[in-house]
């Protein structure tokens, strides 16, 4: 049986993660999740691949906004509600879409603790940004995610991965949405339609690994792991995969402990399943 084990948001692009039990499915991902975003001065998004210390920032949902925390610089509230009416055009990638400045104070605390200016920019309710249309049915909408509303790992493609390294890592490396256990590893490589309490999830692309993935999320440090030891058996086309990215049909909840139904799969030649057989090691690409 596959069950959901853990589900995270992360309301700010890039900074700390937040484990739920419960989160609510929207349009564009789950509530709250990368519906804010940090903007150079040219409005171009900020990551931890560039900026790594973004990992020390942590966030919280409270009743009227988000919490932001840093061990050096103290916390500062970013309100849900807010007086903003010019929409500014914004760059994720190649994609341009708009948002809304949130308050000149936010954007110097977060100017202060990064060393670099920056602004904190929101995305509202009738801002919609689409889901790349090869791998999406038209209308399906994301947030400020990097492309797809939902990241999809199961937790024995994170234990397979762990065998090969000296030192295990957390799942907290990877920032999935839906973490499920169960089943083999790799096996989310293959999902093309899924239900989860009677939402379809649709397999859309598996997710290309870049450095943020070799950031420790409590310290900041860089390192050559995962990607070194993933490398050697999870690249194609010259990207190291791991995980899927999933679009959506339906909105309501998720919760800690729900059945993940495969209703069909892709065809293995479509991407990278590795399998065991007699201790040999056979890939498919």
């Amino acid at each position: 049986m596959l069950q959901i084990s853990q589900l995270y948001i992360y309301p700010i692009k890039s900074l700390g993660g937040i484990p739920l039990t419960s989160a609510e499915v929207t349009s564009r991902g789950f509530k709250y999740d990368r519906r804010w975003m940090l903007v150079d001065e040219q409005n171009h998004f900020l990551t931890q691949r560039e900026h790594s210390q973004m990992a020390l920032i942590k966030v919280a949902v409270e009743t009227d906004g988000l919490l932001v925390s840093h061990h050096s610089y103290g916390s500062i509230k970013v309100p849900f509600e807010f007086d903003a009416a010019t929409l500014h055009e914004v760059a994720i990638w190649d994609d341009i879409t708009a948002g809304v400045y949130v308050s000149h104070s936010i954007d110097d605390w977060f100017s202060n603790v990064l060393g670099t200016r920056c602004r904190l920019i929101f995305m509202p309710d009738d801002t919609e940004r689409k889901v790349d249309q090869r791998y999406a049915q038209p209308g399906m909408i994301t947030s400020f995610a990097d492309a797809y509303p939902f990241l999809l790992i199961g937790q024995a493609s994170l234990d397979d991965l762990n065998s090969r390294l000296g030192d295990a890592l957390p799942m907290n490396r990877f920032r999935p949405n839906i973490v499920f256990t169960g089943g083999e590893a790799f096996e989310e490589d293959l999902m093309n339609h899924i239900t989860i309490a009677g939402i379809s999830f649709y397999g859309a692309k598996l997710c290309a690994r870049c450095v943020m993935t070799t950031i420790d999320q409590q310290t900041g440090a860089k390192a050559k792991e995962p990607l070194k030891t993933l490398a050697r058996y999870r690249s194609k086309d010259k990207k190291i995969l791991f995980g899927q990215n999933l679009v959506h049909q339906g909105e309501g909840f998720l919760t800690v402990g729900d059945t993940l139904d495969v209703l069909s799969t892709h065809n293995e030649d479509r991407f990278i399943v590795e399998k065991r057989i007699n201790n040999e090691t056979n890939r498919y690409y």
